[in-house]
């Protein structure tokens, strides 16, 4: 099927209809010439082209022409060049319009007639001859004109353009131009329909961006929308500026910061083009000045020359900017860049002086006019720009000193200075979430000195860059030799080396890495350096080795971090690993706390992540969902991919546990990623995917799922050394199901051996979870007990909840009906809390089968006698924990009518997954049920016997995360 040209054009919905309502209609009366109006580059030729492929791809002849400047005094040469296609025609013509068309167009095929001279009549006969020529040409088939820059056609090809444009309603025949938005004035275009082409909406305008082959990220991204304000060409064109320049010559100092691409430049330039001198002088006060100098920037205008209210009204006139209120506003954002690009610098460096010499009461911009008429290094400037960026940094606008002290180390000279000012703007780089410009600032320090301390610290820089970036093994290749290298001379900043690759370690999981990482530690002294990096790092790189001493370094530190956020950050997340997870939640919330007063974008996402993981853990879901949610927004607009995919998990295990289908958000997040550079990611996605296949009774996809989260084999060993091991509960309870214990029986035991001393509370659990499971007769009793009778257990609500669950449905196929509804009572009582509907329902109706009345999730029963006899027969079965492929090859349908069939059915059912049909339709057939009539197994599997028989294992009970 053929590709619509016009389908893969971002954001011109509206005209894309329009154009081709009017080129292709379904009634003739809705046929009409159009004119798109525009400003340059909001894609005009764009819709143009595409229409033109549209036309061809739908069987019409195309016939084009496109205006031109320096053709603007050729008569009738654009009418020719439309035409050229058409003189097979031209002898169906009349001789009297034959000939003038033939004279016109510069043919000798007909002489003059005698007597006669150009004028009225000739032109005329001119309109007539190229109308009835397209519509000849349109007797074989339609015809579409397409017409560019109508506003530079010669004015006699534009009258019969017009001419032509008057009479073609009704006819085979479409036509589509162009005009620059200003020249679009009636009534001289009073033939077409106009169709406003406007810029774009700011999410139309992020798609464009996302659409490059190179997508800008953080402040760059900013910059490029800012100045854009929604203009296609502008966001395609300073992206690939961007691209080809680095982010580090992006001055997001005074003007218009640097010069646009020729082709951005030259559409809006020649607007510039009659504009008085004193005009164009008085625009580039205007356009040097910031919103706050533009008082400024008027009083010195009105020394100019000639500059006074007529040189501004000229400039308004020209339709470049609105004078309101005594303010100057350009009407794009790029004709200031163009006022202010087209400029010298001589002409540059004299405005911003005076603009200087205006502003002596705000020291912070008159820094910044100093340094924009600067070319050499001048110690007077940049040091009141690193003056102006401690004023930013202590008012939280880390951006903002951040640029302050890269134009600073510009005008520095060589050495220290300079070096020390770039590694500063790192940090506060860093802090505004900018890893590119980060890593950009690191690789200038080269070029400023050779201090091998300095160049360490650039090095360090560049490393968290890498790992912000999501750039796993690239982090990890450069910092950890960095760490070897420094070891023995420099210890402090081996063990920052270690510290930041730590996070990429963790994410990546390769064990080859992390052995190198852990021989380093080896090397470097528990007492060197900060506690806070020696706690993350030995935390982060071994969590189960030394758990203990790792842990008591972690408390006593938190109780002397006094409150600084950096520190409680890197102490909350180590906490989180170590399975302390309500001093995670904690310390990582203090931290949000006070970032909330001063945020960095950096700071919010990392820590944000890390306080979503630590949130859901301790079942605070709804608040992990806020935090995960604005971690991600704030991590996808400034490039912290590994923030974001983080973010992204925490809500897809949310909508998962709660019974949606969450394996589409998880896909999108790590669309086009390798998921093999990170191991903690795919173990992640794994543990999604298990979650939605066993709330859908897919079991034998919930198995192979979490099976795959331990290598294959004998002696099988978890494939990221921390993620993996908290599947093992879940595996368990899979693996009965499917009938396959002995493989969970050997990853069981492998992690006891993996973690051997060194495990956690939490994972005590629930491997103690896994072994109730898989243990043989009344034996389980004891493990159940001991896991439910824990009261360090509460720290993990859900986890604890489905120990009790399980526990209660191995108690209730026992007829112990008492005990069994206290452990029943108590699992749901969390898991209606936490909004978990499939485990709810699953848990009520063991209750039911206990004997206490409990509705389900709308409050009422179902009813049966709702149903048709093909919803009654596929409810059924899905009950029996049939898939909707298995039940369609059963009853000869296609999954996808089975899948109809039970959407419909749910509502009349009262019931809203396939995890509650079993207790629907059982409450429906024997509404005074009173003794336990299903296992445990409640909505997903056939119903074998009412109570457990001699030998019967206990582990029939399944988890559903």
């Amino acid at each position: 099927m053929e590709e619509d040209p016009l389908s893969g054009i971002i954001g011109c919905e509206p005209e894309i209809s329009r154009v081709l309502q009017g080129l292709f209609p379904e009634r003739a009366e809705e046929a009409g010439a159009l004119l798109l109006v525009g400003a340059p580059g909001t894609g005009k030729t764009t819709l143009l082209r595409a229409a033109t492929a549209e036309a061809g791809r739908r069987g019409s002849s195309v016939l084009s022409c496109a205006g031109s400047r320096t053709e603007r005094t050729l008569e009738y040469g654009a009418l020719h060049q439309l035409l050229r296609p058409t003189m097979d025609h031209l002898h169906r013509l009349p001789a009297p319009q034959r000939a003038a068309l033939g004279r016109a167009l510069g043919m000798q095929h007909a002489p003059a007639r005698a007597g006669s001279t150009e004028g009225d009549g000739d032109r005329l006969l001119v309109g007539l001859a190229s109308l009835n020529l397209l519509l000849a040409s349109a007797s074989h088939r339609p015809v579409t004109l397409v017409m560019d820059d109508v506003q530079w056609l010669d004015d006699s090809s534009l009258e019969t353009v017009l001419f032509v444009a008057r009479r073609i309603a009704g006819e085979p025949v479409g036509l589509l131009a162009a005009v620059r938005g200003d020249s679009a004035s009636p009534p001289k275009w009073s033939a077409f329909e106009p169709v406003p082409v406007g810029p774009l909406s700011g999410e139309a305008a992020g798609r464009l961006l996302d659409a490059q082959p190179v997508v800008p990220r953080g402040r760059v991204r900013r910059q490029v929308l800012r100045l854009a304000a929604g203009n296609p060409l502008a966001l395609v064109e300073l992206a690939r500026e961007a691209a080809e320049r680095g982010s580090s010559r992006w001055d997001a100092a005074v003007g218009a910061g640097f010069s646009l691409p020729a082709r951005l430049e030259n559409a809006f330039a020649e607007r510039l083009d009659g504009l008085p001198e004193a005009t164009r002088r008085v625009l580039l006060f205007a356009a040097a000045a910031d919103g706050p100098d533009m008082r400024a920037a008027l009083s010195a205008a009105a020394s100019v020359p000639g500059g006074g209210a007529e040189a501004w009204a000229a400039a308004e006139d020209a339709g470049l900017v609105r004078l309101v209120s005594g303010r100057v506003e350009f009407r794009h954002p790029l004709m200031r860049s163009v006022v202010y690009g087209t400029a010298s610098f001589a002409e540059r460096r004299e405005v911003h002086l005076r603009l200087a010499d205006g502003l002596a009461g705000d020291p912070d911009r008159r820094a910044w006019h100093l340094a924009a008429a600067s070319l050499a290094p001048d110690e007077s400037v940049a040091g009141a720009l690193v003056e102006t960026a401690g004023r930013a940094r202590r008012r939280g606008g880390y951006r903002v000193a951040a640029a302050a002290l890269e134009r600073a180390a510009q005008l520095s000279q060589p050495g220290w200075s300079r070096a020390r000012r770039l590694l500063d703007a790192c940090d506060l780089a860093a802090h505004a979430g900018e890893p590119w410009w980060v890593e950009a600032l690191a690789g200038e320090v080269a070029s400023a000195t050779d201090d091998t301390g300095m160049l360490a610290e650039a090095a360090l820089r560049r490393g968290w860059a890498l790992v912000a970036r999501g750039r796993q093994k690239a982090a990890l290749s450069h910092l950890l030799p960095l760490a070897a290298d420094m070891t023995d001379a420099s210890p402090v900043t081996a063990l920052d080396a270690v510290s930041h690759s730590a996070v990429v370690l963790y994410c990546s999981g390769d064990e080859a890495f992390r052995r190198q990482a852990l021989g380093l530690l080896t090397r470097i002294p528990g007492d060197v350096g900060s506690v806070y990096e020696q706690v993350w790092a030995r935390a982060c790189c071994d969590p189960f080795g030394d758990r203990r001493g790792v842990l008591a370094a972690l408390r006593h530190a938190a109780a002397e971090a006094d409150g600084v956020p950096g520190r409680l950050s890197v102490l909350g997340s180590a906490a989180w690993i170590l399975d302390e997870t309500a001093l995670g939640v904690r310390l990582l919330s203090a931290v949000m706390e006070r970032l909330r007063t001063a945020p960095a974008p950096g700071s919010n996402a990392m820590v944000g992540q890390a306080l979503a993981l630590a949130q859901f853990d301790a079942g605070a879901w709804d608040a992990a969902w806020e935090s995960a949610e604005d971690a991600r927004r704030v991590a996808e607009e400034n490039g912290l991919e590994a923030a974001a995919w983080v973010a992204v998990y925490v809500n897809a295990m949310v909508l998962a546990l709660r019974g949606a289908d969450a394996r589409e958000l998880m896909a999108r997040a790590v669309q086009g990623l390798d998921v093999s550079e990170s191991r903690a990611l795919g173990v992640r996605m794994a543990l999604v995917r298990a979650a939605v296949a066993a709330a859908e009774g897919d079991h034998a996809v919930e198995f192979e799922s979490l099976r795959g989260l331990f290598t294959a084999g004998p002696d099988p060993r978890p494939v990221h050394y921390h993620c993996s091991l908290y599947g093992v509960g879940d595996l368990a309870a899979a693996a009965v199901r499917v009938g396959r214990p002995e493989e969970a029986v050997a990853v069981v035991d492998a992690v006891e051996r993996w973690v051997a001393e060194g495990m956690s509370p939490r994972l005590r659990l629930i491997v103690g979870r896994a072994r109730a499971l898989l243990c043989e007769g009344e034996e389980a009793e004891g493990l159940f007990r001991a896991v439910v009778g824990d009261p360090v257990g509460e720290q993990w609500p859900f986890e604890r909840a489905v120990v009790s669950l399980e526990f209660g449905e191995w108690l209730r196929r026992r007829r112990r009906m008492s005990e069994a509804r206290a452990e029943l009572a108590r699992a749901l009582t969390v898991f209606e809390r936490l909004k978990a509907q499939p485990w709810v329902e699953r848990t009520a109706g063991e209750l039911r089968a206990c004997g206490v009345p409990v509705r389900d999730v709308e409050g009422n029963q179902g009813s049966v006698e709702r149903l048709t006899p093909q919803q009654l027969q596929i409810a059924r079965l899905a009950a029996a924990g049939l898939t909707n492929r298995q039940i369609g090859e059963r009853l000869m349908l296609s999954a996808r009518t089975v899948g109809f069939h039970l959407y419909q059915a749910f509502p009349k059912l009262g019931v809203s997954s396939r995890t509650q049909l079993h207790g629907a339709l059982s409450r429906a057939g024997k509404p005074q049920e009173r003794t336990p009539e299903h296992a445990s197994n409640t909505g997903t599997m056939p119903v074998r016997r009412p109570v457990a028989e001699p030998g019967e294992t206990s582990s029939r009970l399944v988890s559903r995360r």
